[in-house]
């Protein structure tokens, strides 16, 4: 499956913005869905994931209550909602596919190119 990542950009703390993750090749709803952030000099890490039907969803104690994540299987695409952004949360943004799910990096196999999210305080 081909993933491509958009909606980043540049935001004020406080503010919102809507990540999109759109899958091509495969169907969507064979995979486990999650979004990891890279910020500079760190390492890749875990946001959030959802099950494959999306009534399963786990997110890092970072963005508990301030992210959400959904997924449409007909339009083979996974979001996230971003609230109350701080300026921590800015980072390159990937989407990636799972057929096995969790929150670890090697437990994914495709990856998104990434979408840059800068949080201005």
């Amino acid at each position: 499956v081909q993933l491509q990542a958009s909606g980043g950009g540049l935001v004020q703390a406080g503010g919102s913005l809507r990540l999109s993750c759109a899958a091509s090749g495969r169907t969507l709803s064979a995979y486990v869905m999650g979004w990891f952030r890279q910020a500079p000099g760190n390492e890749r890490e875990f946001v959030a994931r959802i099950g494959r039907s999306g009534f399963s969803t786990y997110y890092a104690d970072s963005v508990r209550g301030r992210f959400t994540i959904s997924r449409d299987n007909a339009k083979n695409t996974v979001y996230l909602q971003m609230n109350s952004l701080k300026p921590e949360d800015t980072a390159v943004y990937y989407c990636a596919a799972s057929l096995v799910g969790g929150t670890k990096n090697n437990e994914y196999d495709n990856w998104g190119q990434g979408t840059q999210v800068t949080v201005s305080s």
